[in-house]
């Protein structure tokens, strides 16, 4: 069962990327998404499951600033690559690694046309409520790119061709409205929202 949809939601992170998504997809609902402020420390993402990285980070920026926090881990998963680079995503190719030099590193290792897939976990977390965090998830499956096409999105979207009627485009090639209806993001949202406002 879900609770009141609030007004405010915190973000954990200082991603403008991510902060850019995540209130596009909830302004619908109402809700602004605002950063993390600056001087809060977050835990690091040691974990082996992007669950576990998510769920400390909502948890953290919840406590510290009294607000309800959200807080994602995502990355992308390669067939091919048993599943990597996964929870390394965003340091695939190094601690410091750009997204052009993450991006780079996966299509020298993962083939053309080989299937790929989008995860996201979003955790939500209450302020003073230890263990009260709930996870959604979101996945969106699709396959690489021959070459980087498309200039919008960010990360591996250049290469990232989602299944469906996308006339062979990258998630980079989509407009918003078309990536936030199957992006592991919409989707991770999509099941927040779900059980926030369940009769809608």
């Amino acid at each position: 069962m879900g609770q009141a949809i609030p007004g405010t939601l915190l973000l954990a992170s200082r991603n403008p990327h991510k902060l850019r998504e995540f209130s596009r997809l909830l302004a619908p609902a109402g809700i602004e998404v605002i950063p993390l402020p600056d001087g809060i420390e977050l835990p690091p993402e040691i974990g082996d499951t992007f669950e576990a990285n998510a769920r400390p980070k909502a948890r953290a920026a919840a406590d510290a600033t009294g607000m309800v926090a959200i807080a994602d881990d995502s990355g992308i998963e390669a067939e091919a690559l048993d599943g990597r680079p996964g929870v390394r995503s965003a340091r695939y190719a190094g601690l410091d690694a750009t997204d052009q030099e993450n991006l780079e590193k996966l299509r020298a290792e993962a083939p053309a046309g080989s299937r790929l897939r989008y995860v996201c976990e979003l955790a939500y977390a209450p302020p003073g409520a230890p263990g009260a965090e709930r996870m959604f998830r979101g996945c969106c499956h699709g396959r690489m790119a021959p070459a980087p096409r498309g200039s919008r999105g960010f990360g591996y979207d250049p290469v990232f061709m989602p299944d469906g009627d996308w006339g062979g485009r990258t998630m980079a090639q989509l407009d918003d409205a078309e990536k936030d209806g199957i992006s592991h993001r919409g989707r991770a949202v999509a099941e927040l929202l779900a059980w926030l406002a369940p009769d809608g």
